[in-house]
C-alpha cells in the first residue's frame, strides 16, 4: 500500500499507509513520524492533513535526544559541544535532529512498514546514527518499534521519545480522564527545564489513577513510573464515563513520560488533544546524565511502544506485544 508521490510535493513527503482489521495508520517521510491513526474510521490520534506542515511536533520521532537541552550546550567525555538553538524563544535545543530529516522506505506490507534514517555527524553532535522505525497495525492495535545503531567510531550520547497527541473524539480536554504511571514529576522553570523534583501523591498532578484533567495546564515530565504486571508502562485517556479508552504503553526503556495539554498551541489546536510522550530520559539529560543512554561503536538500542483503543462496541484489547 505504498504511495508514490506525483505533482506538488507534500510538506511531510511520501505517505506510507498501513491497514488491517479496521485499523489504519499513515507514516510519513519527513521526520519518520505518525501522521494519523484511526480505528473503524474514527481518529484517535490528533495528527495533521496531507497538505499541512506538522504542527507542535505531532507524531514525530525525537532523537538523539527528547525534549530540551539548556542553551544547547553540554559536555560529553571531555568535549564541550554546542547545538543549534531550535527553540529560540526559550534558548533551548529541542526535540533532537531527525524530526525534519527525510526517512526512507526499508520494507512494506499491507499492515506493516519499516523506514530508516541515517543521521550524519554535525556540529554539536559529531556522531553518526542509523535509525529504524517499524509500525504495524492489527488486532493488538498500533505497535511501533525503534532501533538506533551507533555507526561512528566513538561512544555517543542518545535518547529517544515519540510525540503522539491523543484524543477521544467529541470530548474536551478538560473532561478527559487521564492516567499517567509516573509517581514523581520534575519541577521546571519558565524554559521548561528541570529545577527540582516532587512526588505526585496527594497533589493535583497525581494521575496514577484515572482522574479528570479539568483546567490543569500540563507540560510536565513524569518519572518513577509504576510498572504494569508485565513490566511495561502505560498511560491512558478516557471518556468521562470510562467507556472509551485510548491507551499508550511502552516497554521498560521508556522510564519517563511528558504530558502536554496543548495550551501553547494556537487556533483550533488549543487544548484540543493531549500529547502523551514516552521518553527514555528526562529533559536536559545530555547535561545531567540522568538515564542517558551511551551507545558504544556498533551498539544498537531497541525500544517499543503502542496504542490500543477500547470502545463500548469492542471487547477488552489483547495484551500487546512489544
Amino acid at each position: 500500500m505504498g504511495n508514490v508521490e506525483s505533482g506538488p510535493r507534500r510538506p511531510s513527503g511520501t505517505q506510507w499507509t498501513i491497514a488491517s482489521g479496521g485499523q489504519e495508520a499513515v507514516v510519513v517521510e519527513v521526520g519518520g513520524g505518525l501522521r494519523s491513526y484511526q480505528v473503524d474510521g474514527v481518529p484517535y490520534l490528533d495528527g495533521y492533513g496531507e497538505d499541512e506542515l506538522c504542527v507542535g511536533s505531532a507524531g514525530q520521532v525525537l532523537a538523539p535526544w527528547p525534549n530540551r537541552i539548556r542553551d544547547g550546550r553540554y559536555a560529553f567525555q571531555g568535549r564541550n559541544l554546542q547545538l543549534a538553538l531550535t527553540e529560540p524563544a526559550r534558548q533551548n535545543a529541542v526535540h533532537g535532529l531527525v524530526n525534519w530529516m527525510p526517512w526512507h522506505l526499508v520494507e512494506q506490507a499491507d499492515d506493516e512498514v519499516t523506514i530508516g534514517c541515517e543521521l550524519p555527524p554535525q556540529p554539536g553532535y559529531p556522531w553518526s546514527l542509523s535509525l529504524r522505525t517499524r509500525a504495524r497495525v492489527g488486532a493488538e492495535g498500533l505497535r511501533v518499534s525503534h532501533e538506533a545503531t551507533n555507526t561512528s567510531a566513538e561512544p555517543c550520547p542518545f535518547g529517544l521519545a515519540v510525540h503522539p497527541y491523543l484524543r477521544v473524539p467529541g470530548v474536551a480536554v478538560d473532561d478527559l480522564l487521564l492516567r499517567v504511571p509516573g509517581r514523581s514529576r520534575l519541577l521546571v522553570d519558565g524554559r521548561l527545564l528541570p529545577i527540582g523534583e516532587a512526588k505526585v501523591a496527594g497533589s493535583e498532578y497525581d494521575f496514577t489513577e484515572p482522574r479528570r484533567i479539568g483546567d490543569l495546564v500540563l507540560d510536565t515530565p513524569f518519572g518513577d513510573p509504576e510498572p504494569e504486571s508485565d513490566g511495561t508502562f502505560a498511560a491512558s485517556l478516557a471518556s468521562p464515563d470510562g467507556s472509551t479508552v485510548v491507551r499508550v504503553d511502552a516497554d521498560a526503556s521508556f522510564g519517563w513520560w511528558q504530558v502536554f495539554t496543548g495550551d501553547t498551541l494556537t487556533g483550533e489546536r488549543y487544548r484540543r488533544s493531549v500529547a502523551v510522550e514516552p521518553m527514555t530520559c528526562p529533559p536536559d539529560a545530555f547535561r545531567s546524565g540522568r538515564d542517558l543512554i551511551v551507545l558504544a561503536p556498533g551498539e544498537t538500542w531497541r525500544g517499543g511502544w503502542g496504542i490500543t483503543v477500547t470502545t463500548p462496541a469492542s471487547s477488552t484489547p489483547p495484551t500487546p506485544s512489544i
